[in-house]
């Protein structure tokens, strides 16, 4: 590994607001929400997943999107909003959301526990929404999910990631994020997949998703670093995790990931101090503490 190949630069999503709070018992108003947007651009991050304009009776976390949006949308960074179907899509063209994101997996079983579709229905499903999103002039950033393991399939085929990331090439979408949904990834299987996505496709338009789950995450960031990837995404302080996942811990948190990437000196743009303030602040309304070991060390000073 040459640590001086790494990119000078890399971009991070952050994903606690939406991907991390969706998947707590605990509900928070969308006033604390906004707060912890607002929190997380003054750290330094330029894009931020906001919210999910999904049923409320499906994912209660997330009922008050519009709200949190609108509490957001004078912020001047990229705010990816989830939408899972046309009706999302009608609710967050209601918003005068800038920036969408979709979803599907690899994994059929998946994909039938979480959505009721196989991965080739919901494909069919997000055709429309793209083209809806495309006319509208909305950025898209596309979620894969089980990319390195389902927990109902085990391991699943590299050619079934290129499939779909073919269709999502083909709808011209900006960004592909490539998810460890349930934290089984292990280095050498993100260097395969990896190899095989940029002899296909290139991996310019790639980000990588990882969870914590087995302590995996950052050796895997390494990873996609000697590969040249350089978007990641992350929740402060590892908020969230997969229900599907049996003793998952969440997604890698940002206070980490940033720690790695400034210790390899790659410019993120974060201010670590203001980000372990904005998730701390969350932590407390949900009652829990961070997850993040960096939040841990610098808060033990």
């Amino acid at each position: 590994m040459k640590f001086n190949d790494f990119p000078k630069k890399v971009k991070i999503v952050e994903v606690g607001p939406r991907d991390g709070l969706q998947n707590e018992k605990t509900l928070v108003s969308a006033e604390i929400k906004v707060e912890f947007i607002k929190n997380l651009a003054a750290a330094g991050l330029q894009t931020i997943e906001a919210t999910s304009f999904v049923r409320a009776d499906r994912i209660p976390q997330m009922a008050d999107a519009s709200e949190v949006y609108r509490g957001v949308a004078g912020l001047n960074i990229d705010l990816p909003c989830l939408v899972p179907n046309l009706k999302g899509m009608e609710h967050a063209l209601a918003a005068k959301v800038k920036s969408i994101a979709v979803f599907t997996a690899t994994s059929n079983e998946f994909n039938k526990r979480n959505i009721n579709a196989t991965v080739e229905e919901s494909l069919k499903r997000i055709g429309p929404v793209l083209e809806e999103a495309k006319k509208n002039n909305l950025k898209i950033r596309a979620y894969i999910s089980t990319v390195f393991g389902c927990p109902y399939e085990g391991i699943t085929s590299v050619e079934g990631l290129l499939k779909v990331m073919d269709f999502f090439h083909q709808h011209h979408v900006d960004e592909i994020s490539l998810g460890d949904t349930t934290g089984v990834a292990i280095p050498i299987q993100v260097d395969e997949v990896l190899t095989n996505v940029n002899s296909r496709f290139g991996l310019e338009k790639v980000a990588l998703h990882f969870h914590d789950t087995r302590s995996m995450a950052l050796s895997n960031v390494l990873v996609g670093l000697e590969h040249g990837v350089a978007i990641y995404d992350s929740s402060a302080g590892g908020l969230g995790g997969c229900p599907y996942a049996k003793g998952a811990t969440g997604n890698l948190a940002t206070e980490d990931l940033v720690y790695l990437l400034r210790s390899h000196g790659i410019e993120t743009g974060v201010d670590l101090n203001k980000l372990i303030e904005a998730s701390s602040s969350v932590f407390k309304a949900l009652n829990k503490s961070s997850e993040s070991k960096i939040n841990r060390v610098f808060k033990g000073k």
